[in-house]
């Protein structure tokens, strides 16, 4: 069974909406046609989700709830960009640590001297 962009889209097309989230063991069952899970599957489901989000596939994702599209703009931005956002300041506050210099100045933003 070769799992493929197109077999994880079109699963994920089935789970629209933060309530019809699905995990990546299931994703895979559904993705597979019940052949089943295995770590190297889920690996690379994850793998062509993230691909997918590369191409500009709203693909959300929740702890408890698993993947899902988004319904609305607002799962979107709830669910997906306020994630990435949360993530991407995270890494440049850890660069700006380890460079000891303030993430304003890391990010090219203007002093004021008084």
């Amino acid at each position: 069974m070769i799992i493929t962009r197109d077999l994880v889209l079109a699963a994920l097309a089935r789970h629209v909406g933060k309530e019809n989230g699905v995990h990546v063991h299931e994703l895979v069952y559904e993705v597979t046609g019940g052949i089943g899970r295995t770590p190297a599957r889920e690996r690379l489901v994850r793998e062509i989700v993230s691909a997918l989000r590369e191409e500009g596939s709203h693909i959300c994702a929740h702890p408890s709830k698993g993947y899902f599209m988004a319904a609305n703009e607002q799962e979107l931005d709830r669910y997906y960009i306020a994630f990435l956002r949360s993530r991407a300041l995270h890494s440049l506050t850890l660069i700006s640590r380890a460079k000891k210099i303030a993430l304003p100045e890391l990010l090219g933003q203007l002093r004021l001297n008084t």
